[in-house]
């Protein structure tokens, strides 16, 4: 064989071998990924948490509203986060996520309109 011919068996053998190598790096992503959408929701309800303390029943009544949107995002999300778990809301996780995230961010607005009146 030719100098010329082995390189070029050899630069296609590469490819191959570097997708088996990375059969399961997409999953993880997608693991990492879930998780970091969980904790940037955990800290948007912590956010809104912090005026709840104040006394006032109006103060707490978006944060008790954000805590349940916050546990139902948990809860269809964590199957996505861990890669365990039913795979009942497989295909619902992503839009149910989105209109959690939306509701996060429309009770924040309520409660910080709700205190500047």
């Amino acid at each position: 064989m030719s100098e010329r011919t082995e390189r070029s068996e050899g630069r296609e053998s590469m490819p191959s071998q570097h997708l088996m190598t990375d059969a399961g790096l997409p999953v993880e992503r997608t693991r990492l990924a879930w998780r970091r959408t969980l904790l940037t929701l955990t800290v948007v309800l912590l956010l809104q948490l912090r005026p709840a303390f104040t006394g006032r029943v109006r103060d707490a009544v978006p944060a008790g509203a954000a805590v349940a949107v916050w546990l139902a995002v948990l809860v269809v999300d964590w199957r996505r986060a861990t890669g365990t778990g039913p795979r009942r809301l497989g295909r619902l996780s992503v839009p149910l996520t989105a209109l959690g995230a939306a509701a996060l961010a429309l009770l924040g607005v309520a409660h910080v309109l709700g205190r500047v009146h």
